[in-house]
This record gives C-alpha cells, structure tokens and sequence, in this order.
C-alpha cells in the first residue's frame, strides 16, 4: 500500500498527486505506532554512480518518522519535521531497501523516530533520526 494524504492524519488530501512517495515508489507495509515499515525500490532512485541516493534513503527515513509522528499527534496535533539526520553505511545498487521506524522520544510538543534502512540480505544500508514538532491542529 502506498501512503496518502488520505492515509496520514492532518495532511492536505487536495495534494494526493504531488506525493514525493508515489514518485519514489514508497510503500507502507506496517501502519503501527511503535513499529512503522516501508519499503523503497532502488531502481528510479540512484544517484550517478548507480548507487541509491542518500537523498531517496532521507526521504525514505522522513516519510516513515513523520507518519509516526503524526499518528502519534493526531487528531489534536500536526507533526512537522524539525531535525533530519542521516548516516549512510554502505551502497546498494538494486533491489528493495525496508525502513523501520520505532520511537525514542513521543512528548506533547516533540517526538524523535529512529529509522533504520536496510538492503533485502538484511545489512544495514543507513541509519537515520528525526525528529518532529507536533504543533496545534488548525480549527476546520
């Protein structure tokens, strides 16, 4: 399944066709608040020397940290990226790499994710940290 404005609480459901995960091919496999999954292909996704682009693994860890952050938010509560970091450990040059999202902090006003991201034999490809600012919801 891929994710969606519909999918994620508090995002603008006007936006489904500007979704940087549908161009990345970003699918979520597990939708839990203490254990997001998703998965990537490589493939669309490499940066000029044929390796995957830390950008797409950003991305990737981005994506799965603010789910959680805003399942986590919701429906009171909007969670916006505040800090993405990213150590890459290794390249991959194709297949599928799986992100798995699992919480350090969840607080009123933040929440911090650890997502790491590995290749399909299991090795990990990038270790990534986000953390969110979970801001008042607007009144509709």
């Amino acid at each position: 399944m891929t994710t969606s404005p519909e999918e994620t609480p508090g995002a603008d459901p006007a936006a489904a066709h500007e979704q940087l995960t549908d161009k990345l091919g970003i699918e979520i496999t597990r939708w839990d608040a203490d254990r997001l999954v998703g998965t990537m292909p490589v493939k669309g996704n490499r940066q000029p020397y044929g390796l995957l682009h830390g950008g797409a693994s950003a991305a990737l860890a981005e994506t799965l940290g603010s789910i959680a952050a805003a399942m986590h938010a919701a429906p009171e509560r909007l969670a916006v990226g505040l800090e993405l970091s990213c150590t890459h450990h290794r390249g991959v040059t194709e297949g599928v790499v799986t992100g798995v999202c699992t919480p350090v902090h969840r607080g009123r006003s933040t929440a911090t994710y650890e997502i790491a991201i590995s290749d399909e034999r299991e090795r990990r490809v990038c270790t990534a940290r986000l953390t969110c600012f979970l801001k008042e919801a607007p009144q509709r």
